[in-house]
Formats: structure tokens, sequence, C-alpha cells
């Protein structure tokens, strides 16, 4: 493939249309995003189950698909469509303080759901119409789960529980037996956090329970595997070992692929558990690439705004520069907690980072105080770089030579549209003057101490996943 930019080559195409054109579905390109609405559309949702009962109403609610926003991105020859990703399927914390009989985990209300990939169009006044659906497989074709993997796979001991919190066994009809009857695990389950989608019909997947990078043909059937285990024989590229220490359910939250289709790009959503989890409440996360034609790995560090934030969503703007999502986990007007739970400080960002002057801590080489251990990374006098940053904080780390991502803001979104959701996880670069933002809305369930119940953003909106479109200037000069 030319090594030209391919994001130039969308934008030039999408200005083309612009300009008067159709593109190839017959759409005024013009027509459908000069027409759509500032405070956003929602996506179309099917019914997965309408009879379970909200803890806090007493009345039955909706499990909803829903559930496409953990990760977006542009269509490759469509200027009005894009593809957007579910996680596990609906989910709930459970922990054994809220009744949990086998160890805390979660509470699966659809425990057969298939993660699955949904590919959207835009229409004019902000129409959106859901146009394919890709579920996941295995190499043998079958579909996947988004159950918890085992041990050794990323497995992090969760216990998969019904929504009545009867633990999720082989056989359900009869009670659990670690022997006879274990738990109802997936070697092949994902909990899909970031979304590429190749010129060639494939797509790469990430996720958070290897973390894994999954890559699946147009029909959505597996046909390779990037992940931290070496032990696993399902993998052509094997991760740093460090990355298998990622903070449960806070993995590899996005994922993207350099404009010329060679490096895949991935960015941890919060600190890992490097080498465990007293290092958890800090503002150092990582972001790592992999060369797909070589295997070669490369490894960032980029610095949080505060302790503990989640970095949603990479998308590439050029070989090194991308935008990265960084918010909290707060609702702007209080979602479920309601009025009293309103966060007028609430952070969703968008920021445009620079890995050119970052330290690619994987070309560090070993020498007095510094060394690349084989299970934990660069160390400096036998410490994580997470250590040093909670013991000395980043000056140590700069005195080291070890210099995170450059950022700038580029997008505030409670600035630019009072965003009311709590999970801003996904992002469309259109063209160069126009950014796609996606919520996930977590299939519309909430709960509250393990009791499940309708995801609210007030008291009478039900949360949905909802396209916003920003302007903002995306060029980069290339």
């Amino acid at each position: 493939m030319n090594k030209k930019s391919l994001l130039l080559g969308l934008l030039a195409s999408a200005t083309l249309v612009a300009c008067g054109g159709d593109d190839d579905s017959g759409t005024d390109t013009s027509a459908v995003f000069s027409s759509f609405p500032a405070g956003g559309t929602f996506l179309p949702y099917s019914v997965l189950r309408d009879d379970l009962v909200d803890a806090k109403t007493g009345q039955t609610f909706e499990v909803r698909n829903g559930g496409y926003g953990s990760a977006m991105t542009a269509h490759p020859e469509n200027a009005t469509q894009f593809y957007a990703l579910t996680d596990r399927g609906p989910n709930a914390k459970y922990k054994t303080s809220m009744g949990a009989s086998h160890g805390s985990g979660k509470k699966f209300p659809v425990p057969d759901y298939t993660p699955r990939i949904g590919r959207f169009e835009l229409g004019e006044n902000g129409r959106i119409t859901q146009v394919e659906t890709i579920l996941l497989k295995r190499p043998d074709g079958t579909p996947i789960t988004g159950l918890p993997n085992s041990d050794g796979l990323g497995g992090t001991g969760e216990t998969p529980y019904f929504a009545n919190g009867q633990p999720i066994t082989e056989d359900p009809s009869q009670p659990w037996d670690a022997a006879s009857n274990p738990f109802r695990l997936d070697d092949y389950g994902l909990d899909g956090e970031g979304l590429v989608a190749l010129t060639d019909g494939s797509f790469w997947v990430s996720d958070e329970y290897g973390p894994h990078i999954v890559h699946f043909d147009a029909d959505g059937t597996e046909i390779d595997r990037i992940n931290p285990f070496a032990g696993d024989a399902r993998v052509s590229i094997t991760l740093p070992k460090e990355y298998a220490n990622r903070r449960a359910n806070r993995g590899m939250e996005g994922l993207a692929i350099t404009p010329d289709e060679t490096t895949l790009v991935g960015i941890m959503q919060s600190t890992m558990y490097n080498p465990d989890k007293s290092v958890k409440d800090l503002d150092l996360t990582r972001i790592v690439t992999v060369d797909l034609e070589t295997g070669e790995i490369g490894q960032y560090l980029y610095r949080q705004e505060k302790n503990q934030n989640a970095n949603s969503e990479i998308v590439a703007l050029s070989a090194t520069e991308f935008l990265v999502i960084e918010r909290d986990g707060s609702f702007l007007y209080g979602g479920p907690d309601g009025a009293a739970g309103a966060s007028p400080e609430a952070q969703k960002h968008v920021y445009r980072v620079d890995l050119s002057g970052a330290t690619n801590l994987e070309a560090v080489p070993a020498g007095g105080n510094l060394a690349q251990d084989p299970d934990l990374g660069l160390t400096i006098d036998g410490r994580t770089l997470e250590q040093v940053a909670m013991d000395e904080g980043w000056a140590a780390l700069a005195a080291a030579g070890i210099e995170p991502v450059a950022k700038t803001l580029q997008v505030d979104m409670v600035a630019e549209v009072n965003y009311p959701h709590d999970k801003m996880e996904g992002l469309w670069v259109i063209d160069e003057h126009r950014l796609g933002v996606l919520n996930d809305d977590d299939f519309a369930t909430w709960s509250t101490d393990g009791d499940l119940e309708q995801k609210m953003l007030d008291a009478s909106t039900i949360d949905g996943n909802r396209l916003f479109i920003v302007d903002t200037d995306l060029s980069t000069g290339e």
C-alpha cells in the first residue's frame, strides 16, 4: 500500500463528495452532515429481554442492544458510514458483599450474548440506520460469548452469574462443583473495547480480558491473535508480559492503526497493576505499538489529567499523531443517581497526542539503574515505572530520561455540547474538520449494590448510544 496517509485520502474523497457529488451509496454527504442535529442522535436498538424487575422502580425494564458504543471507527470507503463495537454484553458488578456466593464477579443477564460489530449509515437530519451486524466467531466459525477467560489467558477470577445470582456453570441445572460442574468460561470470550476496520474488509478488536487483540475477517471469524501470554498457541505476536498485569475491567480500551495499515496502536484504560494493585491510584498509563510486518513492539507512557481517569479510545491522524479520549466516570446531570449526583466538573476530553518526542520504553538500553525485566518491563533500581511514579513522581521518570507522549486538548465535549453520558468511548474521524463521538450505554442496564435496574440519564431519559458530531481542526500538515 502507498505510504501516503490513508486519512488524507479519505478526507479528499469526502471533500469531493461534499462539493456536489454523491458517494457510492447515493447519499449527498454535504446534506447529511450539514443537517445533523447539534444535540446528537441516538442509534437504533433492539430489545434483548424485558422481563427483569428494576430494583429501584419495581417495574420490568428493557435490556437493550444497544451496546454499540465500546468503540467506533470510520468505514474505509463510505464517508457516511461507521462501524461500532459492543463489549461482552449486559453485565453488572456482583461482589461477595452483595451476596455473591462463589466469589466476586459479574451478573450476565444475557449470558449467551455474542459480542458484535455493527455497521451504521448516517442519513439527513441525523437519521441513523443499522445496515449490518457482524457476530464475532471462533476460528471454527462458532459464535463467541462475552464470558470470562480462564486463568492464564486473561482470567482474573471473575465468577459469572445469572441475573438471579445463580452461578453460570457448564450444566446450570446442577449445582456448582469444581470438578464435575465448573463455572462456564470462554477462552475465546472477549470484552471488546477497541476497533479498527481495514481496507481489505477485516477488523482488529482489542479487549479488557487479556488484553487480547484479535484479527477477524469480514465475516467476523477469527484469523489471528496477539496477547501477552507466551504459552497461547493462537498468537502470532506476543505483547510484553507486563500487559498481563492489566487492571480488571480496565484493559486495552482503545485501538488504532497507522494510516499505512502497518502498525496497531493500543492504549490501556488505566494504570496497570504492575507489579500489583498497590500502584492503582496513579495517572500513568501505557500506549503500545505493534508492527504487523516485523512484530516489533514499542511502548510509551501517557500521563492522565487526574489519577484513575479512563482512556477510552485512540484513533490515528498520522503515523505519530493520534486522538485519545480521556474521561472520568461521572454524569454531568447525575445519571442513575439523579440530580444529587450531578457533576458540573465532569471531564469528557479528546486530546491530540504525539508519539514522536516520547521515549520508546522498548528501546531504552539496560545499564546503570535501568534494566529490562522480562516480566515487568523497563525498571529503575528494580522498581517498575508505576512504582517509581508512585514513590517519587513523574520528575523521577524524567530524571531517568523517560518522557511521556505530548498531549494538547482537542475537544472538551462538556463545553461543546453539555455531554450528559458517563462513558464517552467512540471516535469517528469524518474529515479534517469533523469528529464523531459516541458513548457506551451499557445496554441501558445499571446496578446498585448488585441489583439490576434501568440505566437512566435523568428521571425520564433512558441512556442510549448517542452520536454527536463536532467541528474541530484535525489537519496534520502532511
